[in-house]
């Protein structure tokens, strides 16, 4: 088979994929899109996910990925800050936040393809391209190629959020050649990413992610033939390990419990020896997971530490995962890892402090439109995320603490300031406090504390389903209590550790 795209029983080969991405490239700049300007994306991963991120690049624009869990307000809050001249959607989420999509913006539509139409239960009436929509393939199809040198590229701005407000993109600067040069280096050496015919990977994480986004981008720039999950479920990724004999990908940890989860018979059906290269990022891996899945697929697994900000800062292989477990590895060559106190000051060896880093090679960032921010996070010319974690005696990273009050569910940052200020204009609640609780699958899931005004009287289902109609339902916190009064500091802020240290403790893990 040529090397190309795999999406249920469709192929594209990525000789058509760059032939449409050039007409589309055209047609976007005969719409009067060009560097700097932002193309927003709010698609499955699908052929045209390809298409759109490898036209922006050719425009010198940005591809702004959208969560497709979004709501109109949530989804039209991004077009906006981002100035998006153009939308591109799958039909069924694009009939999902229709109403928040500003005017002037450009909507084109790509009907939702079967295998992701049966993966997500999307009715037939979902699927069709509505009447007076541009529909993506005709517009591509009628567009005459880009001829012109490509524009340095931008890559994607994705939009990611601190322990405040609304989510931020991260705008970088166009990379160098030599920044470019190293980014596939660092893809060869912490992904096993490279130009070989003989690997096959599997793309089963969402793209409006960084780190899969960045995967699926570098794997489409060496034209590795890839297979696309429509949805993760654990016994038909080992199917198509199977049947494509997938040789490399990007897991999250969630990932690996679900698949212990299954009975040995049905890890037994299945054969997994093609496996060469997975790695795995985006939340804490317990050690015994870990083990347990080098034990079953081999010392193929591989684990890094960064964020959108940085990129890839740590790494490290399966060895040495066995040897010191719970790491998240050493600092890769040419990254830069300091650990603070509160001062920045450089703490002690073995000392917990806030960490902050320099990935190797990336291009300087901003926050699209709220400089400030990124100045906030900075020490020198280093950034934190707001993790909290220490170094032991030959190097190694140990995270201690999550990102000061986000909660990483499944890989999936959520960021309790967002939930709270929907929360808080509640008719009836008086103040809140969401943060996060141990889960056994997911690592965290959400717990909300509600201090209702008197005499309004509230319940779980009535908290749940206000905050449904505003926000994600994966940012529904699965936990809602109900406090006569919130603990609070002398400064009046509310206590959150003396509400989440009991969750904790019952665990046995460190808050």
């Amino acid at each position: 088979m040529n090397a190309g795209v795999t999406a249920g029983e469709r192929f594209r080969s990525w000789s058509d994929i760059q032939a449409n991405a050039a007409r589309a490239a055209g047609g976007l700049a005969a719409c009067g899109v060009g560097e700097n300007d932002c193309i927003a994306l709010m698609l499955r991963n699908d052929f045209a996910t390809f298409e759109v991120n490898m036209a922006a690049s050719q425009l010198g624009a940005y591809a702004v990925p959208i969560n497709w869990h979004f709501t109109p307000e949530e989804a039209g809050y991004i077009l906006g800050d981002c100035a998006a001249k153009v939308l591109v959607a799958h039909t069924d989420l694009l009939a999902q936040i229709a109403a928040g999509v500003p005017e002037g913006v450009r909507v084109f539509a790509v009907p939702t393809p079967d295998e992701i139409a049966a993966a997500y239960n999307v009715p037939a009436d979902k699927r069709a391209v509505p009447a007076g929509a541009e529909r993506w393939d005709d517009f591509v199809a009628a567009s005459v190629p880009r001829s012109a040198p490509p524009a340095a590229a931008r890559g994607s701005m994705i939009y990611t959020s601190g322990t405040t407000g609304r989510p931020k993109g991260v705008r970088r600067q166009p990379s160098s050649p030599e920044q470019m040069a190293a980014a596939a280096q660092e893809a060869a050496t912490f992904w096993g990413l490279k130009a070989d015919p003989a690997i096959v990977t599997l793309m089963n994480g969402p793209m409006y992610h960084s780190a899969p986004s960045a995967y699926g981008n570098a794997s489409a720039r060496l034209g590795l033939h890839m297979v696309l999950q429509p949805r993760f479920e654990a016994e038909d990724m080992l199917r198509l390990i199977d049947r494509y004999k997938i040789s490399h990908m990007h897991i999250v940890p969630t990932m690996f419990v679900r698949l212990l989860r299954l009975p040995p018979e049905v890890r037994q059906r299945y054969d997994v020896s093609s496996l060469r290269f997975v790695s795995h990022g985006a939340a804490p891996c317990a050690p015994a997971v870990k083990r347990q899945m080098i034990d079953w697929w081999g010392p193929v697994i591989n684990e890094y530490y960064g964020a959108t900000e940085t990129g890839v800062v740590v790494w490290h292989g399966s060895e040495e995962a066995l040897r010191k477990p719970g790491t998240v590895g050493r600092v890769v060559p040419g990254g830069i890892l300091r650990i603070v106190d509160e001062q920045g000051r450089d703490v002690k060896q073995g000392e917990v402090g806030e960490i902050y880093v320099r990935g190797p090679h990336l291009s300087e960032f901003t926050y699209n439109n709220d400089d400030a921010k990124r100045q906030e996070i900075a020490l020198g010319n280093l950034v934190t995320v707001g993790d909290i974690g220490y170094l032991d005696g030959d190097g190694f990273l140990f995270l201690c603490d999550r990102k000061r009050d986000m909660i990483i569910s499944g890989g999936v940052n959520i960021y309790p300031a967002e939930i709270e200020s929907v929360l808080i204009q509640m008719p009836g609640v008086r103040d809140c406090a969401v943060f996060g609780i141990p889960d056994e699958e997911f690592g965290e899931h959400i717990c909300a504390y509600v201090e209702a005004m008197a005499p309004a009287t509230l319940d779980a289902a009535q908290v749940r389903a206000y905050l449904m109609q505003h926000l994600a339902r994966y940012k529904v916190p699965k936990v809602v209590e109900f406090s006569a009064t919130l603990p609070r500091e002398d400064s009046g802020k509310i206590f959150k550790r003396k509400l989440r240290a009991p969750y904790w403790e019952k665990s046995g893990r460190s808050i």
